[in-house]
């Protein structure tokens, strides 16, 4: 079974709407669509970001590409043997994955790259049928709190029970694993709140468990 994408002309979220039609006109090369999800169509590993980024997803039509937030997760997915080729930062780039697919857990760019809750909640029914209709995963990766409590709710589990934190670690059924991590976002990389080898134990544990 194959998880329904948004439509490109999506509206089920006005205020990304406009912001996207705004876009479409000042920006006429870059994607300005909801960002399908990338990677391997049987994963074992689902990863799971926030939004896409105006100059990178929103730009390239590919998640976390063509910013630093997708710099830093790309190295991670290439060094612990979930890529083939080369990340060069654009969606004809070559790229494969292997065993892992990215998406977010807002498809379409919001304002100062800030979803309000309302649009969360618009697009979680997305979220939530990509997670069913994947069978193959074994391990869901959340990029940041917004991302891990939209992932919480999308497997109808209660955020109490399954709080944030980076490289924390919550059991699902089915064997299955919840991690998340702190964002891998430029912010967080300079404050030194996120290391990359903070961000690579992660990858590395999650390589041992679905191995």
């Amino acid at each position: 079974m194959r998880f329904q994408e948004p439509h490109r002309d999506c509206n089920l979220c006005p205020r990304l709407r406009a912001f996207l039609l705004e876009k479409r006109k000042e920006l006429p090369d870059y994607f300005n669509a909801p960002v399908p999800s990338f990677g391997d169509p049987a994963p074992k590993l689902l990863i799971v970001g926030l939004a896409p980024g105006l100059h990178g997803a929103n730009q390239t039509g590919r998640p976390f590409t063509g910013d630093w937030a997708g710099d830093l997760l790309y190295t991670a997915i290439e060094a612990h043997g979930f890529s083939e080729g080369s990340y060069g930062g654009t969606a004809d780039d070559g790229l494969t994955l292997k065993g892992a697919m990215i998406t977010n857990a807002v498809r379409c760019v919001p304002p100062q790259n800030k979803p309000i809750g309302a649009e969360a909640n618009a697009c979680r029914p997305f979220l939530k049928d990509q997670i069913a209709s994947l069978s193959s995963v074994k391990a869901i990766l959340c990029l940041g709190k917004i991302s891990h409590d939209n992932t919480v709710r999308a497997l109808g589990l209660k955020l109490k029970d399954y709080p944030f934190g980076h490289h924390k670690i919550h059991e699902l059924q089915g064997g299955k694993r919840l991690y998340s991590s702190y964002h891998c976002s430029r912010y967080n990389t300079n404050t030194k709140r996120l290391t990359e080898g903070m961000f690579f134990k992660v990858f590395a544990d999650i390589r041992s468990f679905i191995s």
